[in-house]
Parts: structure tokens; sequence; C-alpha cells
């Protein structure tokens, strides 16, 4: 099983998104807080319709209690500022992907604390800044799904 972290995640509905992909793939979910909402927010139930029920989420104080938790594990991070393209990473049974908040990304400190060859990246054409967080999410979750052979959720 593959797991998706939020580092303080600020719109509801990208969340919600996310959640509901997070449920039909059998990824796990892990929020950074602070959040931008909460988690009754009527935006990101809405966007994740009745699949709530279907993810393990955990919500973590700080990035600090985040990375304590999931200690050990590969994480790769998703950023423009990324070397490798997300598409050539060898990803593996219990991988995590860890994803900045959609205003800012994440911060340098927890970005550089990655191997480089960790730091993926999702080509887009010159001139684009970045793409939608739960569009993003989606590409990498299913990416790494597909080299798992879709088999079991990853």
């Amino acid at each position: 099983m593959i797991e998706v972290i939020l580092y303080q995640p600020e719109i509801p509905p990208n969340t919600g998104n996310i959640i509901r992909l997070c449920a039909n793939t059998g990824a796990k979910l892990h929020l950074v807080k602070p959040l931008g909402f909460t988690l009754e927010d009527k935006q990101l139930l809405r966007a994740g319709l009745d699949y709530h029920e279907f993810v393990g989420i955990t919500v973590h104080a700080d990035w600090e209690e985040c990375a304590r938790h999931l200690q050990g594990r590969r994480v790769f991070a998703a950023s423009t500022k990324g070397k490798q393209r997300y598409d050539t990473a060898a990803y593996a049974n219990g991988d995590i992907f860890l994803f900045g908040a959609e205003s800012r990304g994440l911060p340098r400190e927890i970005l550089e604390s990655l191997p480089e060859q960790h730091r993926i990246r999702i080509p887009m054409t010159s001139g684009s800044r970045s793409l939608n967080l739960s569009n993003t999410v989606a590409i990498v979750v299913y990416e790494a799904w597909r080299q798992m052979g879709f088999e079991k959720g990853p």
C-alpha cells in the first residue's frame, strides 16, 4: 500500500477529491496541520462524497510528528523544483508521496531533506507554474499503482 501526505493543504475541495482518490486506489492519507479548513467543511465533504469512511486518514500536528510516524520509509516529494520526472522513478509497495500546500508548495528544508532522486516533478509546458493539487496527486498515485500492476490497490 502506498501513502499520500498533504502538507498544510488549504483548499477543501482538493482534499475532498484526494480522499475520494485514496478510497478508490487503496492509498492511506496523512494530513499535516495547520489545515486551511476543518474536516467537517461542507466543500471537503461534498468533493469527497461518501468516500471518507473508506480511507484511513491520519492527521498530524506538524511535519516533525508526521516524519517520526513514517520514519524509515521511502518518501517521494512532488515539486516543480524536483529534478527527476515522476514517471522515471521506480516505485514500490510502501512508498510515500508528499505534496505541498496549494499556494506555496513544500518548504525548502523539507524538500532538501530528501535525496535528490526522491524529489519528483511532473513535466509542464514552458512558462507553466503548477498543476492543481488533486490532479498532481492523481497523476503520481496512478503511476505508482501502474508500476505495481494495479493489483490489490497501491
